[in-house]
């Protein structure tokens, strides 16, 4: 283990030596000489989840290629991002074992390392590249604060401005894994924006998550959310309670929101204890899967954020125990079109997949029933609950196996 951090800080030295932009080419470049590769290449995962960029490459098999974009369905790059597992395959004779590893960070997906060379499939060089992919999740965790680079390598199709607002609202990892939990949530914008957002924080003792839609359209939905996300979040970091949360967006909503208001959903949960609180400010209520049944949870609502009426919070307890998944939703999830997906027997069927998938797997079926061109924002937030028992997890590649999908067969 010490060896692995002193590699881990070696690599970080040599990166802050270059421009944050390329940083990652030194630890592709680094990786091809460790494992004598003859082709190293980073795939960025792309924003729209459908597809992997090829961000940066060093070697010359194949050719080096910038900003190539590939469709992730039917392929082993979406394999290895879903199973979070290494793959390896002989591409033809006397040629070097293609090499593929997520890089990933505390089950966020950030992308692939894909490598040409003599990897065997038993090769206990296979595990020191999946270290390297995970070192290389925390280099650009660390760089891309200061460059656009990985923002662009992501966005093979721009967004608009609302869009743009929308997308830097949300928690820039969509995922995290910790003992007691896992989180992971999806948003799928209509075209016109509905103002959906959802966000998460962990502190010492206290998960905070919270999904909102704001009402409208387009820049005016975003700016709503904006100010919506912005007070809670300051509420939260100064340690506000669930309460005082709640009043500070409806006050901010009420003043500067034009009239608009935002629906949503405040949840905290103990992670010494276990005990959960709620507050509903006029949201669908989530849905809860245990045992391998789901049922819609009975909730008070109160008012929306900003409505013209006097009014206040109230907190209700929530029940979760270890084993449980929590899944909250906007109503772009629910109705018209989106109805048809019927989410509860779907949360049912998905039950053994991880929150990440699930999340993808409930937002793109959505998508379909309404053709591609869902009338609101499709958004939701998966919960799984382990319990307080559960104080470590297994962080060497970045991700926890335990929940990921059968592995892909060696070939």
């Amino acid at each position: 283990m010490a060896g692995q951090y002193m590699r881990l800080n070696e690599l970080l030295a040599a990166t802050e030596a270059v421009p944050p932009a390329e940083a990652v080419t030194v630890v592709v470049e680094d990786v091809r000489r460790r494992f004598d590769a003859t082709m190293v290449s980073f795939l960025i995962a792309d924003i729209s989840g459908d597809a992997v960029v090829r961000l940066a490459t060093v070697g010359t098999l194949p050719p080096a290629r910038s900003a190539e974009r590939i469709q992730l369905p039917g392929t082993v790059y979406e394999q290895v991002l879903r199973t979070q597992r290494p793959y390896a395959a002989v591409e033809g004779w006397g040629e070097p074992r293609r090499v593929i590893v997520p890089v990933t960070n505390r089950g966020d997906t950030i992308g692939l390392l894909e490598l040409a060379a003599p990897i065997e499939a038993d090769d206990p060089a296979l595990h020191e590249i999946g270290r390297a992919a995970h070192g290389l999740a925390y280099i650009i965790i660390a760089n891309r604060r200061f460059t656009d680079l990985y923002q662009w390598g992501r966005r093979t199709t721009p967004l608009t401005l609302p869009a743009e607002i929308q997308h830097h609202l949300l928690p820039s990892a969509l995922s995290c894994e910790a003992a007691q939990f896992t989180v992971s949530g999806a948003l799928e914008p209509t075209s016109s924006i509905g103002g959906d957002t959802f966000d998460y924080a962990a502190d010492r003792r206290i998960l905070h998550l919270s999904v909102t839609d704001a009402m409208g359209h387009e820049v005016d939905a975003a700016l709503l959310a904006t100010l919506l996300v912005a007070a809670l979040r300051g509420a939260r970091r100064e340690g506000a309670d669930l309460v005082e949360q709640a009043r500070r967006a409806d006050r901010a909503v009420a003043r500067h929101g034009n009239q608009g208001m935002v629906t949503g959903q405040l949840v905290q949960i103990d992670l010494w204890d276990g005990s959960t609180e709620l507050v509903n400010a006029g949201h669908p209520p989530p849905l809860r899967l245990r045992g391998g049944e789901v049922e819609q949870l009975a909730l008070d609502a109160d008012l929306p954020f900003g409505a013209p009426f006097p009014h206040s919070y109230h907190v209700q307890p929530l029940e979760i125990r270890p084993g449980d998944r929590l899944v909250m939703l906007t109503d772009g999830m629910l109705e018209r079109c989106a109805a048809s997906a019927e989410l509860p027997a779907l949360v049912e069927r998905t039950a053994n997949l991880h929150p990440r998938e699930v999340s993808s797997v409930l937002a793109s079926t959505v998508l379909r029933a309404c053709n591609g061109r869902p009338p609101d924002d499709a958004t939701v937030l998966c919960l799984d609950w382990y319990g307080t028992e559960h104080r470590e997890r297994d962080a060497q590649n970045g991700a926890d196996l335990t929940q990921a999908s059968p592995p892909l067969p060696w070939e």
